[in-house]
């Protein structure tokens, strides 16, 4: 993929109320996160090295214990094997996270 085109990318659900769109390469993976309101990712950790930046709407991060309300621009660095969590308020959210290596079951 060279390209990335949102209106025409099927979603995946990983949760009621979570779907992604993901791109990738050979090293890093892109994943368009929307939240539906009052939607939450549980708590979970993994191989992958996680960063990411709020797009639109406002969500409740979680690393490490360490809970924070981000807006749009706000970003973290989320590193492998952190437990880690999120959730939106009232409101939808949109979110940009970036995976390395490559999530192989973010491939669909």
């Amino acid at each position: 993929m060279t390209f990335i085109d949102l209106e025409t990318r099927a979603f995946k659900e990983l949760f009621p109320g979570i779907r992604i769109q993901t791109f990738w390469g050979a090293q890093q993976l892109l994943s368009f996160v929307s939240f539906a309101a009052h939607s939450t990712v549980p708590g979970h950790s993994h191989v992958y090295e996680q960063s990411g930046t709020v797009l639109e709407g406002e969500i409740e991060l979680v690393i490490a214990g360490e809970a924070r309300r981000l807006q749009p621009g706000d970003s973290y660095i989320i590193p492998a094997h952190v437990e880690h969590s999120a959730r939106s308020f009232t409101t939808t959210a949109r979110v940009l996270d970036v995976f390395s290596p490559v999530r192989t079951d973010y491939q669909y």
